[in-house]
């Protein structure tokens, strides 16, 4: 319930956060367009101003015929003035014969009115809006009263005042339009991103959740087979007569079957969370590698297996669960093992740091590369070709979910070797397990339970 709650509140979360981005870049990109459409009616409204000074200019360049000026200069050149004074009123009278000087008009007809220095679309009309003069970035044949009426519902027309009066409408330029629609853009392209990523985060999620199922399919099989087997062979035997002691079957029966009944606590386990006892931990050191002892392959090289922890560790464990942990790590030692010339060793050490109890696992096994110890505990991972990748993944789960401690690859390299790391809270006394769970602890630092195992 807890992984699926997780999971809903991830995708959420991708929405959320797809929504947020394009909400911002929406507002960010609006601002920005609302500036640039600023920018654009003060260069329409100067292009207008522009048309107006030039109708202005034009309008009172109109002066006095040329004979009035001709009969003004003769008055002057034979008045009684002194002649500097009329040689100041000829000068003035030539002036303002050629009229006002141009180069301001020149420049405004010049740098505004003629060339197209905007790109934002604009149509000059009387006020009636029955004919068009002018027409600015907008398609040739365009009916250019009906796009200044369209016009006018983006921007209110700017009035010239010349000739009669005049209206310029403008619209928005092409910049100003692909800025607005870039939110839009930008918000279906982070819809597209969460999408692909919500998508590959449910097929990893459902490709992990078919490894794990196939895992613990093969891993129930696997724990299951050696007691069955076990008890297929002594069934063999009862039937043989009197070639065997019948006490003798069914003390290894009863242990087959307590076999099987610890593998399938073990599995109920997996499920709930497990009550922690302050247990010696020696004894289950003493008692797991015991039972793999009995089963390393005889035919390839020897390996010794070695337990070195003191004798009064003790630690919050929940014993069948952490039987289970240091099982599968010794079972993946034995693996790297096999293909390498021996003899091989495994050894577990246990001794207590501060408040914690550390459990090292060494193995003379092939090693790994860096990039492979990293993914050592995702569920499915394996570097065996008949592996399912699920026994350091449930170690995992057992050491740090349910024991509240940490596993780690402390050491490995190619051809030298691994060391995993156990971390678990140490316990000062050991707790009053009952008498028939303290009658299994033999005093021999061999755990009675992991023995019968075999």
């Amino acid at each position: 319930m807890t992984a699926y709650r997780t999971s809903t509140k991830i995708k959420l979360g991708l929405i959320l956060a797809a929504v947020a981005i394009g909400l911002a870049s929406l507002l960010f990109t609006q601002r920005l367009a609302d500036r640039l459409e600023a920018q654009d009616e003060q260069a329409v409204e100067l292009w207008a101003r522009a048309i107006e000074f030039q109708y202005r200019v034009s309008a009172t360049d109109v002066g006095p015929a040329p004979e009035v000026w001709d009969d003004l200069a003769r008055a002057t050149a034979t008045s009684d003035l002194p002649v500097e004074r009329r040689a100041a009123l000829l000068a003035a009278i030539d002036t303002l014969r050629e009229g006002p000087p141009s180069d301001g008009l020149d420049f405004v007809f010049s740098e505004i009115v003629e060339p197209n220095r905007f790109s934002i679309p604009a149509v000059i009309t009387d006020t009636a809006m029955t004919s068009a003069a002018i027409a600015r970035n907008v398609d040739e044949g365009a009916d250019l009263l009906a796009l200044a009426a369209e016009m006018d519902r983006v921007h209110p027309p700017i009035r010239i005042d010349g000739f009669g009066g005049q209206l310029v409408h403008y619209g928005e330029s092409p910049l100003a339009r692909m800025i607005r629609l870039f939110p839009y853009v930008q918000l279906a392209v982070v819809a597209l991103f969460v999408l692909v990523g919500y998508l590959g985060f449910s097929y990893v999620r459902r490709s992990e959740q078919s490894n794990l199922w196939v895992g613990m399919a093969k891993e129930a099989a696997h724990q299951l087979g050696t007691p069955l087997s076990s008890m297929i062979g002594w069934v063999e035997l009862l039937r043989l007569g009197d070639a065997v002691d019948p006490e003798e079957v069914a003390d290894e029966l009863e242990r087959d079957v307590d076999r099987l009944r610890r593998v399938a606590d073990r599995f109920e386990k997996i499920g709930s969370r497990p009550a922690l006892v302050p247990t010696p931990v020696r004894p289950v050191l003493d008692g797991v590698a015991d039972y793999i002892r009995r089963r390393v392959p005889t035919s390839g090289p020897p390996v010794v297996i070695e337990v070195d922890a003191d004798a009064d560790l003790v630690a919050c464990l929940n014993v069948e669960l952490f039987e289970w942990v240091i099982e599968n790590l010794l079972k993946n030692a034995l693996d790297a093992m096999e293909g390498m010339p021996g003899p091989h060793r495994v050894d577990l050490v246990g001794r207590r740091v501060g408040d914690q109890v550390v459990v090292l696992l060494r193995d003379t096994g092939k090693g790994m590369d860096r990039a492979t110890a990293r993914h050592v505990f995702r569920p499915g991972f394996s570097t065996k070709r008949r592996g399912w990748g699920l026994g350091l993944s449930l170690a995992r789960r057992i050491v740090e979910t349910y024991h509240g401690g940490q596993i780690s690859v402390e050491a490995t390299a190619p051809g030298e070797g691994t060391t995993f790391r156990i971390a678990l809270d140490a316990a000062d006394t050991v707790a009053d397990i009952g008498n028939a769970d303290a009658a299994e602890w033999d005093g021999s630092g061999t755990d009675g339970r992991s023995a019968a195992q075999g």
